[in-house]
């Protein structure tokens, strides 16, 4: 298998603060280290399947490199193919840390070759204002900020920041900013974001 390694690190300045210096503050930067994988596959493969098939190699790396992996996702954009590897640790995400998760995991997806065809590997910091999407990313956020996004408005909202209360698998509770509880079903949200704050 063919693998051109192409390393790029992308600064999100933090225009809202009038500063055009790169933040040092997971989240406020995106890290992305890319690789490119030509395979000769041609069998069918699902998409849930090669997620599960890459969560099943990438974990253990996380959890020895003393990350936490965040999210897999698998997806196309134009005629390219992109696994998007997100990765969590406790006072940020560095690149050095993408870099190593990379390293890692390449030479592991290389030999089981889950993915039938030619993709790009990027390793990404899951950063602030992340969205929710597994059991587990709900259960850490309870009772923490997040932005719902809805199709009809919430007291005139289509993006209300509410505190989440509960996680009841396919539907979750969020308290309004006036106190009052609401459930939404998830698969009628746009989106569920974490809301945070900036550190300074």
């Amino acid at each position: 298998m063919k693998c051109d390694i192409i390393f790029k690190v992308e600064y999100e300045m933090i225009e809202r603060l009038g500063t055009s210096r790169p933040s040092v503050y997971v989240g406020e930067f995106s890290l992305q280290t890319s690789f490119f994988h030509n395979s000769g596959k041609v069998e069918i493969m699902s998409k849930n399947s090669i997620i599960a098939a890459v969560w099943a190699l990438a974990e253990p790396v996380a959890k020895e490199l003393g990350l936490t992996l965040w999210d897999v996702r698998f997806e196309k954009e134009g005629a390219s193919y992109f696994l998007r590897i997100i990765i969590d640790k406790e006072g940020g995400v560095d690149i050095n840390s993408c870099e190593a998760m990379s390293r890692r995991i390449d030479p592991l997806l290389d030999e089981a070759d889950p993915i039938p065809q030619s993709y790009y590997l990027e390793v990404w910091s899951a950063g602030m204002d992340r969205t929710l999407e597994r059991d587990f990313h709900f259960l850490q956020t309870i009772g923490q900020k997040v932005t719902v996004g809805l199709f009809q408005p919430l007291n005139g909202e289509k993006e209300p920041v509410c505190t989440l209360k509960e996680y009841r698998g396919k539907s979750i509770v969020v308290t309004d900013a006036d106190g009052q509880d609401h459930e939404f079903v998830l698969s009628e949200l746009r989106f569920v974001r974490r809301k945070d704050d900036l550190p300074f």
